[in-house]
């Protein structure tokens, strides 16, 4: 049968599908949420509510806020193209997206007492957030993407531990909330990039190249990260911890060697995931570091967080958004090119220089929250308007 797709009507798709209000907001936060912090760090601003400490507010945002605001724009898309069941968009859309919102701006507004209504509106978001990439698998029964719904239910799960944490019911329960929390963002990103970083890079390269992928290490790269995560819940400096992230190591080594070709590094949109998955396997090598040497804990997790995740989620929020708003991902903006670049000097800042220099570790954490708050808002100025307006081939979507 002849499908042919009516041209969409109007100036503005903002909620057509997921991708667009959950990426608007991934950026305009993530650069926000970051010169916050920046505030936070260097004046010693509070929050209104006292134990809602400058740091759990700045770990916990990067995770369910902005975290959650990018996974829930790619899955809430990328589970239509799998399925060929709508997902949510119109008026559940901007439910969603306005209760993720509510959760951002609460914890400016409510003093200790109110800290209940708070924990209650973001772990709705989260919850409904679920069910909503869960609604389109259930559908269509393709149960071999059930693991992306489960995930972010078990990010759920991870908040309320979070909260309860910080309604003081169980004291340890901040740290196993944000890192249980932050582990599932990690894990998602390793199940995401294993299906699109590969095929990315053969469809981008413009010559014939069959990314490595081996069934064995699929399961053992995740079987063993779910190992190290709990020994490092458990105890982060252990033996077991250090042996399971060298192991990690190398296997995340070969998955690399596997994918490589030496066309990626003319290819903005591809040697940005590429470098991103890179900074991952780096944090593993600074778990073993950390472990054998004393190296601060702090530059694996920033390794994972702003090197990896921060990376591989604006290159491919980046591409998303171009390829869905009929934009070609053959030929990306230039503009991209020096943003990336503030991105990728910003880990090195975060990371590498601590290393080489600890004596000025406040210099580089300033310099670094700079470079990450410039890229993610200097790529909100060209994307944003491509996210609001219809596509520019007339296309729903």
């Amino acid at each position: 049968m002849l499908n042919i797709e009516e041209p969409v009507a109007g100036k503005t798709a903002f909620l057509k599908l997921g991708f667009r209000p959950f990426f608007t907001a991934a950026l305009l936060f993530g650069g926000v949420a970051i010169l916050l912090w920046m505030g936070m760090y260097f004046t010693g601003w509070t929050l209104p509510a006292p134990s809602y400490s400058a740091v759990s507010w700045h770990a916990h945002e990067m995770v369910y806020g902005f975290g959650l605001a990018i996974l829930g724009g790619f899955l809430l898309t990328a589970a239509m193209n799998w399925t060929g069941v709508q997902t949510i968009h119109g008026w559940p859309l901007l439910i969603l997206f306005l209760l993720w919102l509510l959760a951002r701006v609460l914890p400016f507004m409510l003093g200790e007492a109110g800290l209940w209504l708070l924990a209650v509106v973001d772990i709705v978001f989260n919850v409904l957030l679920a069910a909503a990439v869960m609604h389109p698998v259930a559908k269509s029964r393709q149960w071999k993407h059930v693991g992306f719904p489960l995930q972010i239910g078990g990010m759920a799960i991870a908040n309320i531990v979070f909260y309860a944490g910080l309604l003081g019911g169980w004291p340890q329960a901040l740290h196993l909330g944000l890192y249980a929390g932050f582990y599932l963002v990690l894990s998602l990103i390793f199940t995401m990039g294993r299906r699109v970083i590969p095929f990315f890079i053969e469809k981008g390269l413009g010559c014939p190249f069959s990314a490595k992928n081996y069934h064995w290490l699929d399961v053992s790269s995740l079987v063993l990260f779910g190992l190290f995560v709990i020994s490092d819940l458990y105890n982060a400096s252990s033996l077991a911890t250090a042996v399971l992230a060298a192991v990690l190591v190398v296997l995340h080594s070969i998955r690399l060697v596997g994918w490589y070709h030496s066309g990626i590094w003319q290819k903005t949109l591809l040697w940005t995931l590429y470098l991103g998955y890179a900074w991952i396997v780096f944090g593993f090598l600074l778990k073993v570091l950390t472990y054998l040497f004393g190296v601060s804990p702090y530059l694996a997790i920033h390794s994972f967080a702003y090197g990896g995740i921060g990376l591989i989620t604006i290159g491919m929020m980046a591409r998303v958004t171009l390829g869905h708003t009929g934009r070609s991902v053959f030929d990306p903006p230039a503009y991209l090119l020096p943003i990336f670049a503030l991105l990728l000097g910003g880990g090195i800042v975060r990371v590498i220089l601590p290393l080489l220099n600890s004596a000025n570790y406040g210099l580089w954490i300033g310099l670094s929250q700079l470079l990450w708050a410039a890229a993610f808002l200097g790529l909100s100025i060209f994307y944003v308007p491509m996210l609001i307006k219809v596509r520019i081939d007339g296309r729903p979507g």
